[in-house]
């Protein structure tokens, strides 16, 4: 929840779900919003898949999902289960076998998709075998992939038949006795996405997974999905998401933080407050946050630094932030600590200066809340 007493115009009150685990991770309810993405690798190639997990967890990833296509890959999706830090949810297409498969393999969640598992048969197979092992079930409904007797009713893809789609199938679960699912109604065109979430949020309790699927490649792709998730989250729509780009997974986890921390509903790492740079700048700006960004990407303590390359807002942002620094001239700059100015400090010892900073007090939060603990 992003509630601020003081400045009320900041407030997002989330819609309230029911809460659901997946693994050890809770999802919905008075959760913090998770965030997910989707290893790339040959899920039969555990070393490989089991690396990438790492990278993910390593810049914030709360769940990843794996793709689980054949038999080798949920043989695999055994040591991969055992051997990552966060929960894994197997991806099924098609197959509901596989869905077994991985739910006996250790998998915490199965993804699948409605319009493509099969018959209700089959959906209460993959039912008993989630009761079974503890799984929770992802439905995801996704535009390019709707029933076929829902696309001749609403003639194309459309938010009604999106969640039509995804009520159909919470009423089989349901029916089957089994409620620990969340839901996503995935599109790549973003007005298609953001209405079939609203009306989905309007009709369900369910936890709701979201995402602007197939969004492009880093730059589009990031874009398109601050709009579109951006916007639902700003309307308190939403308990985990995942950004899909066409980019390292890494960097899907890395734009998904960013997009909670721009609203205030996550925090982890340092924010960086910047100018685009100008004329009056007292040193190079884009170059210093480029480096300063790529030397504090291991910092997981929340915290903000402000680098402003002239004294019109320097100080101004400085105030805000807890560390900062202002170009000024002749070679040198103010460094802020708290909002108030600290001591000059060359341009040429900036970086490796606030990297200090920002380490020592990083490792002073880290200290004060394993003694809290």
């Amino acid at each position: 929840m992003s509630l601020n007493p003081v400045r009320p115009w900041r407030n997002i009150y989330r819609r309230k779900s029911r809460q659901i685990m997946v693994g050890n991770v809770p999802v919905g309810g008075d959760a913090p919003i998770s965030v997910q993405t989707m290893t790339n690798t040959d899920s039969s190639d555990v070393r490989a898949t089991l690396d990438q997990i790492l990278r993910c967890v390593d810049v914030g990833a709360d769940i990843v999902r794996v793709s689980t296509p054949d038999e080798s890959s949920t043989r695999a999706l055994r040591e991969v289960c055992r051997e990552s830090p966060v929960p894994i949810v197997a991806d099924i297409h098609f197959h509901y076998k596989r869905a077994i498969e991985a739910a006996e393999a250790g998998a915490a969640c199965l993804r699948i998709n409605p319009g493509n598992i099969g018959d209700a048969s089959r959906v209460r197979e993959v039912v008993k075998a989630a009761k079974d092992h503890g799984c929770s079930i992802r439905i995801g409904v996704n535009a390019g992939s709707l029933e076929k007797h829902l696309l001749e009713k609403y003639g194309e893809p459309c938010p009604e038949a999106m969640v039509e789609s995804g009520l159909d199938h919470i009423k089989l679960l349901e029916d089957n006795d089994f409620h620990e699912f969340k839901i996503s109604v995935k599109a790549s065109d973003v007005f298609l996405a953001a209405a079939a979430y609203q009306g989905l949020a309007e009709a369900t309790d369910a936890p709701i997974h979201l995402g602007i699927t197939e969004a492009g490649g880093l730059v589009s792709g990031t874009v398109k999905s601050a709009i579109g998730l951006g916007n639902l989250l700003w309307m308190g729509i939403g308990d985990t998401l995942r950004v899909s780009l066409s980019a390292d997974p890494v960097e899907e986890v890395k734009v998904g933080f960013e997009i909670l921390k721009s609203l205030g509903l996550r925090t982890r790492g340092v924010q960086i407050i910047s100018c685009p740079s100008c004329a009056r700048q007292g040193f190079d700006v884009i170059k210093t946050v480029e480096a300063l960004e790529q030397r504090l990407e291991h910092i997981k303590q929340p915290m903000s630094l402000s680098i402003i390359g002239c004294v019109v807002n320097g100080p101004g942002e400085a105030l805000m932030t807890d560390m900062g620094f202002t170009g000024g001239g002749a070679g040198s700059g103010m460094v802020y600590l708290a909002g108030k100015q600290s001591h000059k400090l060359s341009n040429d010892q900036m970086i490796e200066h606030i990297v200090e900073l920002v380490e020592k007090r990083a490792a002073e939060l880290d200290a004060a809340q394993d003694a809290a603990e």
